[in-house]
């Protein structure tokens, strides 16, 4: 079966339409198993339903219910689909999934369970049954080319499906995230071509696509000076689905049980506290107490922890969702202002805490994910293999330099020491100047003398400003290979076009 094209209606989504599509398009006999999993908003639904619909295929979308209800329901939908003058009886799971994949006796068919984790709440021993559905050697599995795809949001119980003792481990030939859009792809989505208005509106909203289309209806900032005006008519707006979103986020999830306590500890890290002590100081708990909620939090995908690559053991915390930390910084503090509609006065008075908190952090996280995924080798003097902020302690004067970026290159042929190809320096609100580029020349040499783990030598310098840089850095930088000056319109890719 040749691969299906991508339907115009889907934006970007070029890599996961491709899986999906060569998934759904195995013509080995023998049905097959895949699970797509990602936070809400991200457009999963809308990719398994035009794949569906691309390759004659079934789709059938699950709401919280009864599992006798989502029984009638799915035997409702298999009759019309399959064209029978009735519902399908489906007496148990066990008949429901034998259903499924009697669907693909003839051909390869798609088969989709959206909200899959809705079905098994009801149902608990459903991905048992799926397992013994799929055990090798059953005619029903043998018979049939059905391509059965299960998708849920719940990041959390998709994650565990397919992992340790879980019945369908081994199962599965796909697992697909579906992650938000990257920094440029959501610039391009918003129709954005300013890069400062794009960091100003990632900043905000990331790069989950409903929040344009669904929640503020396509109004997008008409330009630079339009960004306050759309932050206080749309995210600021208690009539607009965007104004509440951050929470639902939280409530969404089912292993999210203790809100008070999540909110705390979210609120911590969008104040900059990202080590474990550092949250548990914020919010006056034990940092033994909180590897649960800490734990909770990475399965749910909303916090991420971030290994200090100079520092073995050591870690920090970031938001992954934008939204949360603005609404933690920006919102929250002044909710009942916000809900008596003075978004205008709020915004007014959030202007400093919306820069250190809020796009001062991201634009950092925006350079750090330009390093490793769009920068060009022969820029940072190889092919970047991790990247992270970090730490370093100078042992002879006792100070400690924080680093915005390292980059470290991939490990060498035998044991030699890791490149460390770039050191940076990160800034939105300030021009960068030549004091910030001899301060990291310091840090290189005592990197190069100290020799963590790491080759330091070749490291290039990295300063990366958000209102770009004085002339005294701009003329050091001149003819020099080992300075790296990094502005928004690079970030975009904007050179060259």
């Amino acid at each position: 079966m040749p691969l299906l094209g991508k339907p115009a209606e889907i934006f970007d989504r070029d890599v996961e339409w491709a899986e999906l599509a060569r998934f759904v398009a195995d013509d080995r006999p023998g049905a097959t198993l895949g699970v797509v999993s990602g936070r809400r908003r991200q457009g999963k639904t809308l990719l398994l339903y035009q794949l569906a619909q691309a390759s004659g295929g079934f789709y059938f979308g699950a709401t919280e219910a009864t599992s006798t209800e989502s029984l009638r329901r799915l035997g409702e939908a298999l009759g019309a689909y399959s064209g029978s003058p009735g519902p399908v009886h489906l007496p148990d799971w066990g008949a429901a999934v034998d259903a499924l994949l009697a669907l693909g006796r003839e051909r390869p068919v798609t088969v989709v369970l959206d909200e899959f984790p809705y079905l098994v709440r009801a149902a608990r021993d459903l991905p048992s049954i799926i397992q013994h559905a799929l055990t090798p050697g059953r005619p029903e599995r043998t018979g049939s080319r059905a391509r059965l795809l299960l998708c849920g949001s719940a990041l959390s119980f998709m994650g565990g499906l397919l992992a340790g003792s879980a019945p369908l481990r081994g199962r599965a030939g796909l697992e697909l995230p579906v992650q938000p859009l990257d920094f440029r792809a959501a610039a391009a989505f918003w129709q954005i071509d300013d890069p400062l208005l794009a960091v100003r509106v990632f900043s905000v909203v990331g790069g989950t696509p409903a929040y344009r289309r669904e929640y503020v209806q396509d109004d997008t900032p008409a330009g630079p000076d339009d960004f306050d005006a759309w932050i206080v008519r749309t995210v600021l707006n208690p009539a607009r689905p965007l104004f509440r979103e951050a929470r639902y986020l939280l409530a969404e999830d089912p292993d999210l049980r203790d809100t008070a306590l999540y909110h705390s500890v979210l609120a911590a890290v969008a104040e900059g506290n990202a080590s474990r002590g550092g949250i548990a100081g914020y919010i006056g708990r034990k940092a033994t107490d909180l590897q649960h909620p800490l734990t909770v939090l990475e399965d749910a995908g909303l916090l991420v922890r971030e290994p200090d690559p100079l520092r073995s053991g050591r870690s920090s915390y970031r938001i992954t969702e934008p939204l949360i930390t603005f609404y933690q910084a920006v919102m929250r503090p002044a909710w009942t202002a916000l809900e008596q509609r003075r978004g205008a006065d709020v915004w007014r008075r959030s202007q400093r805490r919306y820069a250190s908190a809020v796009l001062g952090p991201r634009f950092e996280e925006i350079v750090r994910q330009w390093s490793l995924r769009f920068a060009e080798p022969e820029l940072l003097g190889g092919h970047v293999a991790e990247v992270g902020a970090a730490t370093l302690t100078d042992p002879d004067t006792r100070t400690r330099h924080e680093l915005d970026l390292v980059a470290v290159g991939e490990p060498p042929p035998g044991d030699g020491p890791r490149p460390l190809l770039a050191i940076g320096e990160v800034k939105w609100g300030r021009r960068l100047g030549r004091a910030d580029l001899q301060r990291l020349e310091r840090i290189r040499a005592l990197l190069v003398r100290r020799r963590p783990g790491f080759d330091a030598a070749g490291a290039r310098l990295l300063l990366a400003g958000g209102h770009g840089f004085e002339d005294d850095l701009v003329d050091a930088a001149a003819g020099r290979a080992d300075v790296v000056l990094v502005d928004p319109a690079l970030l975009y890719g904007l050179y060259g076009r």
